[in-house]
């Protein structure tokens, strides 16, 4: 069966934009989307330093433009998107408890609930209240994750991920591999997604 290769970390809003999408381009094709949370810090730390450069020395121009591009998306994607009063934000724990939620076969809600708590809430998901709130509206028990997330395995495969993205080519979320070789970056390369899917 045909796959794609979803690498994400919840909080980057273009990867919210583009989880809301990938279902229908995924169901479309009639493909499996095998799910791979990272840490794009760590990506960033790598192989994207200038990021931070550019976060602190932001271009006015571009930084407005980026915010109406933004709602311009989340309008057309029908999600709601307002800038966090925390950005960036500490997303380890939330995303080692996606490797979790994926085991338990419970991945797209949990991140659904991360996006909405961060991108549409503006709360914390670096407080572990918040995050225990996320993992019980998303069917997760949520003390026993919050001890879960401490494991040197769970730790190790969100390393991983975050390795092998790198190792692919990767550089930020979201990355999306079709069948495992031919990468694409970032939400508006799904209808690019879409259309290669349909030559398979």
């Amino acid at each position: 069966m045909d796959s794609i290769e979803f690498f994400f970390d919840c909080s980057s809003p273009w990867t919210y934009l583009a989880f809301s999408r990938v279902h229908s381009v995924a169901e479309e094709a009639e493909v499996e989307i095998i799910w791979k949370p990272v840490i794009v810090g760590g990506v960033f730390n790598e192989v994207n330093q200038e990021i931070y450069e550019i976060r602190k020395n932001p271009n006015k121009l571009k930084i407005n433009y980026s915010r109406k591009d933004l709602q311009d998306w989340a309008d057309l994607c029908g999600i709601s998107i307002r800038w966090p009063s925390i950005f960036p934000v500490n997303a380890v724990k939330m995303m080692r408890a996606a490797i979790i939620a994926n085991d338990q076969g419970k991945l797209v809600s949990y991140a659904w609930e991360c996006f909405k708590s961060y991108w549409e809430r503006d709360e914390d998901v670096s407080n572990d209240d918040v995050l225990k709130k996320i993992f019980i509206s998303s069917g997760l028990r949520g003390e026993e994750i919050l001890k879960s997330i401490k494991q040197e395995d769970i730790k190790d495969r969100l390393k991983n991920n975050t390795s092998e993205l790198i190792k692919r080519g990767g550089f930020g979320s979201p990355t999306i591999f079709i069948n495992k070789e031919d990468m694409y970056f970032g939400n508006d390369r799904m209808e690019l997604i879409r259309y290669k899917l349909s030559k398979l």
